[in-house]
């Protein structure tokens, strides 16, 4: 089995504040989860899973078990330091240590927060739909601290070569934010846009108030991305767009125990 892989964010963030994004690799799963699928939702077998999981508890030596969301495309922010079994979110924020917020993604926004003591995390899921319905401000907003103190990363997602969406996505998002039109090109399919979420969340996010210089990331395609060693060119991350029958990878950030409030 293939080592664990993962992106290690880079951002100035205080110490204590941990954070990770899982690639494909290092897991048990056979294809077409292979190999490191962290959806129980996608087909897999749950024993794989779960196996998965664990191999990313003890890789990124995480302080307690994930709060593992089901995820529904909402703008839902579950409160992480009092989980309930089974919850439908597609956010959470947690102010404790050991708590470890996490959102599953396969070419959706990932989107991981916090504010510069790092007293405060959040991870947010943003696909087009739950970003333009306002899932990053419900995550902000839950988080209760001044936007203009907060830190972004925005993890893999599908890149602006291949995003492609319709007229009505593109209205949806101009509708709210006129400068929402610089993150669409013309594809050369009829009534097709190829959409950039990397910029369609920053200028969401300036909006509420974040800073252009606090917002980091953003320089993936799960679509298109490959490892990076030669005599391996396959695929780095999972992505629905490419394969619909594919795992989900993880963005996490947790609090350590060194943190003090």
């Amino acid at each position: 089995m293939q080592k664990m892989q993962w992106i290690t964010p880079n951002w100035p963030v205080p110490t204590h504040v941990k954070a990770a994004s899982t690639t494909r690799a290092g897991g048990v799963s056979q294809s077409a989860y292979d190999s490191l699928n962290l959806g129980a939702h996608v087909g897999d077998e749950l024993q794989s899973v779960l196996a998965n999981r664990r191999i990313v508890k003890e890789s990124l030596n995480l302080p307690s078990e994930p709060i593992w969301l089901e995820q529904v495309h909402s703008t839902v922010v579950a409160d992480a330091d009092s989980p309930q079994p089974e919850l439908t979110a597609d956010a959470s924020v947690s102010h404790q240590t050991g708590k470890v917020c996490v959102v599953m993604t396969a070419d959706c926004l990932p989107v991981l927060m916090t504010n510069q003591s790092g007293s405060v995390i959040g991870a947010a899921h943003a696909g087009w739909r739950g970003l333009n319905d306002g899932v990053l401000e419900a995550t902000l907003d839950e988080m209760a601290v001044a936007s203009q103190e907060v830190m972004i990363w925005l993890g893999p997602a599908i890149g602006p070569k291949h995003f492609e969406v319709g007229e009505e996505v593109r209205e949806a998002f101009v509708s709210q934010h006129k400068q929402a039109t610089q993150a669409f090109t013309t594809s050369q399919n009829e009534n097709k846009w190829y959409a950039d979420i990397y910029q369609l969340a920053r200028i969401r996010l300036v909006a509420m108030g974040v800073s252009a210089k606090h917002i980091y990331g953003g320089g993936y395609c799960t679509y298109s991305d490959k490892k990076s060693d030669i005599e391996d060119d396959s695929e780095k991350f999972f992505s629905y767009r490419r394969q619909a029958t594919t795992g989900r990878m993880a963005s996490l950030i947790w609090l350590s125990g060194n943190h003090s409030k």
